[in-house]
């Protein structure tokens, strides 16, 4: 792997000798198919060699190099080059290609590369993954590329800034269909794509199989007088056809478009819109000009709640807003990667409310995407805005939750800062100014200035060049009449971070009327510094809640005063404001991740008031929080009655939720996430066999697996009955959740059996990768998972070195022994850290991450143990 590395000094070596002025790609992938069912799902060539499979890539690249006589190099992750062919004279691959890299010297003022090479499908998600249908032998692929794996698939110059049309040709088996970047048509047995407006290499795409295909259209009516028409289609296996509501999609899509013209004045620059929903794909989606690739489990095979459409409306917005912010205008390197992921995640959120039947967005942006910006924000390795990405191994980990949730969290605040309107016409004049070029921090900051008036630099400082997540704690001073004498709000910083940002807030001030804790008094004020008088608030009545940044205007924790702390522990359920309840929720989790408020405490909180919770998504945040904080967060020796008392809790819920609602779903699927005593499990059991019934419940597929694991996890389904499950639910969805479920059975042979597949073989697709971990990590079994944390530390540095990337992140993030909750487990990370000082500084900072993680949930078992009371 580090010689697949490319460092940003290099890449800007690149970018100044030389410009591409286009590709010409030949895939011949008809050795697709082919002893499918018998070469173990792709990974070798099915003739016994142990090699593996492989497609023919022929490239011509036409480039220009500034400087005649110099030399520089092209990119491909090949097992073979054939041929390498410089301006008609041709190289020796053995000499020119080192396995990562092909030499190019003595370039010409113009240049054509012509590369002949034999490249490997993927059976990890990156480059061209190829995957075997176990429901009928179908063989799908699919390209994914971010941030640098289009040369697993073709050579090229693979950096964001060289930039350049392609054209695109496929030869495939007769029976299949090919997409593209553009469109494209089959003659003579070869699929023909239309050249490409100049993008980057990352977001070129081949998708190719027996795919079921549903098509639309959207048509609209520009300023200009002329019509605007954008073929559209929607993509998925053939075996999840029947579930595929591609209606939905389109409404969706059409929806955005409607709203991104309105908002961005520039038509839809790349023809058609083709989404394909896609096996073992690692990402959410992927947005590809004309091609968008999303995991396929957004197509439900069961019942769902609202919560998983309004997420699916979300990243269907989201890769939308990236066909501006990203590919019409891309960063010129991955330091600024926040100009398109931090746009598009909060254009996500900004077109669902507008636009969609989803007008609740903003409430799931609060509590679910700041979640994950808070954790990131406050790891070792949290950076600014604009990072400091010095390769690809700091590239592909800077998808984080600072990156796409912070920043779409500071963007949110920007857009109050400069106006909505200034904002709007600031990105108008940035995609006109920059189209289908590459930019930098100043190029947007400058456009901005221009349309607010702001000093744009200043805001920039604060919230794009520093790191870390401020706290802001009411302080209510009384008069002698019990009124208001002075609220003040004060902010504080981590020392490691120390900077006071300017905020600009809501307070709310709230009281418990007719049984109801409302809103009675509000002001918006500029806090900065330390401290920040709000007089506007001076003289009312006495608040029984002070909200600080109600309806969510600035990215910060939020803290509470000891008669707010009072008041949500009697009375939160009454708190009738959806976005207030789910901002209380989200800074109480918060408070128990920083050990200021017991575990313990926190699930009782859940206990009494989630089941009033309106919110779906909120609601299944809250079952998710509820599970951490009794596995991490816990005092070991609470956690049996804690146990006990969420199942209890869950079982009440769910008997007495509406019958077939999706609150009655969603506590169904928690009993079974806590589900651990004789009583629970024999209910499981019983609801699986017919045996028992809950009115309204519909026990389909998808949750007849997710009842199964916490039975196979407590010894109650064996090898032979997850071997019956999979025959009625033969498919590749059945076989994630079989694998899941036999690495999750409470047994040393289990456990041992898994880490060799994880550790020792690389025969598992990264889709069974996942699985496998996910099964073997199970919080009740932490006696059968400890002599593997000793295993773990010796053998990471070896699993970063043999595999892929993305298998070496599954693996060193998902076998961290993070269950195993002790000192012990801290100084074993700290002692691994210390003798590895030189490991590659991404695998470094995942170890890093991970051992945050642990030293901060033995800090919360610390508090759980000193304060917790089960009871307020």
């Amino acid at each position: 792997m580090p010689g697949e590395n490319l460092s940003r000094d290099e890449a800007r070596e690149r970018a100044a000798l030389l410009s591409v002025d286009g590709y010409d790609v030949s895939l011949d992938v008809r050795s697709a198919i082919g002893d499918a069912a018998g070469d173990g799902g792709g990974r070798t060539a099915g003739d016994g060699s142990g090699e593996p499979r492989t497609f023919r890539s022929v490239t011509t690249i036409r480039f220009r190099c500034n400087e005649p006589g110099a030399s520089s190099f092209a990119d491909l992750i090949a097992p073979s080059v054939t041929a390498v062919s410089l301006n008609g004279r041709d190289l020796d691959p053995g000499e020119v290609f080192d396995g990562a890299r092909i030499r190019l010297d003595d370039l010409a003022a113009e240049n054509e590369l012509v590369v002949d090479a034999r490249c490997a499908y993927s059976r990890t998600g990156e480059g061209l993954h190829r995957f075997v249908d176990p429901e009928d032998g179908g063989v799908y692929l699919y390209t994914q590329y971010e941030p640098a794996d289009a040369r697993r698939v073709f050579a090229n110059f693979e950096q964001p800034d060289l930039k350049a049309p392609f054209r695109f040709e496929v030869r495939a088996p007769e029976e299949w269909v090919v997409w593209g970047n553009g469109a494209g048509e089959r003659a003579d047995g070869v699929w023909r794509f239309a050249e490409t407006k100049p993008i980057s290499t990352y977001i070129t795409c081949v998708v190719a199989g027996p795919y079921h295909y549903v098509t639309d259209s959207y048509t609209r009516e520009l300023g200009d007088g002329t019509t605007l028409e954008i073929p559209l289609g929607a993509l998925c296996r053939k075996g999840l056809a029947p579930y595929f509501d591609a209606d939905d999609v389109f409404l969706v899509t059409k929806q955005g478009l409607d709203f991104f013209h309105d908002h961005f004045d520039y038509p839809y620059p790349f023809g058609k819109y083709d989404q394909a929903f896609v096996p073992e794909y690692n990402l959410g989606a992927m947005e590809n000009p004309g091609l968008v690739t999303f995991r396929e489990e957004y197509i439900f095979r069961g019942k769902v709640t609202r919560a998983s459409y309004e997420a699916r409306a979300n990243v269907i917005l989201h890769e939308m807003a990236h066909m501006w912010f990203g590919d019409l205008v891309t960063m010129q390197w991955w330091d600024d990667l926040w100009l398109k992921e931090s746009f598009a995640d909060f254009m996500g959120s900004f077109s669902l409310v507008g636009a969609t039947r989803f007008t609740d967005g903003w409430i799931t942006f609060a509590n679910r995407r700041k979640a994950w910006a808070y954790r990131a924000d406050q790891l070792p390795s949290t950076h600014p805005v604009t990072a400091d990405i010095r390769d690809l191994q700091d590239a592909k980990l800077n998808f984080d939750g600072i990156t796409y949730a912070k920043g779409a969290s500071v963007l949110k605040q920007l857009v109050a800062y400069v106006g909505q309107d200034a904002f709007l016409e600031g990105a108008r004049r940035y995609f006109k100014r920059h189209a289908y070029g590459n930019t930098r921090l100043g190029d947007l900051l400058s456009v901005l200035g221009e349309t607010s008036g702001r000093d744009m630099a200043g805001w920039a400082r604060s919230w794009l060049q520093t790191a870390g997540v401020n706290s802001l704690t009411p302080q209510v001073l009384l008069d002698a009449e019990g009124r208001v004498d002075e609220l003040a709000v004060l902010q504080e910083a981590a020392e490691s971070h120390p900077e006071l940002r300017p905020h600009r807030v809501a307070i709310g001030l709230y009281r418990r009327v007719d049984g109801r804790l409302v809103r009675y008094a509000r002001a918006e004020a500029d806090v900065e510094g330390p401290r920040t008088v709000v007089s506007e608030l001076a003289g009312a009545q006495a608040p029984e809640l002070v909200l600080v940044n109600d309806e969510d205007l600035t990215y910060c924790k939020i803290r509470f005063d000891e008669t707010s702390l009072a008041a949500l522990r009697e009375s939160l359920g009454d708190l009738t404001d959806p976005l207030a309840r789910a901002l209380c929720w989200s800074a109480l989790w918060n408070m128990t991740r920083d050990a200021l408020l017991p575990a313990r405490d926190f699930v009782d909180l859940v206990l009494r008031f989630a089941g009033r919770e309106t919110d779906i998504g909120v609601l299944q945040m809250l079952h998710a929080w509820a599970d951490s904080a009794l596995a991490h967060y816990a005092a070991p020796d609470w956690r049996p009655a804690g146990e006990r008392l969420l199942a209890e809790g869950a079982l009440a819920e769910l008997r007495s939720a509406e019958p077939g609602s999706e609150h009655q779903l969603a506590w169904a699927r928690f009993l079974a996430s806590v589900a651990s005593g004789p009583a629970d499990l024999d209910l499981l059991q019983q609801l699986l066999e017919g045996s028992a019934k809950i009115d309204g419940l519909e026990v389909d597929q998808e949750l007849r697996w997710a009842f199964l694991e916490p039975l196979a996890a407590h010894g109650r389904a064996d090898e032979g009955v997850l071997a019956a499950e999979l025959a009625r639910d033969d498919t590749a969805s059945g076989k994630r959740h079989q694998v899941r479920c036999l690495a999750a059975r409470p047994s040393a042979e289990v456990k041992a059996q898994a880490w060799v597949q994880l550790v020792e073989s690389d025969a598992l697709s990264n889709a069974l990768v996942e699985a496998t971990i996910a099964g073997f990590q199970q919080p009740s079994q932490r006696e059968l998972l400890a002599p593997y944390a000793e295993k773990y530390f010796a053998v990471i540095g070896r699993i970063w070195e043999q595999r892929s990337i993305q298998i070496a992140m599954h693996v060193v993030k998902g076998l961290f022994p993070a269950l195993l909750d002790s000192p012990r487990t801290l100084a074993a990370t700290d002692a691994w850290l210390a003798a590895h000082e030189a490991a590659p500084p991404a695998l470094r900072r995942l170890v890093l991450e991970a051992r945050d993680d642990l030293a901060r949930g033995l800090r919360g078992q610390a508090c759980d143990a000193a304060g917790g009371s089960g009871a307020f």
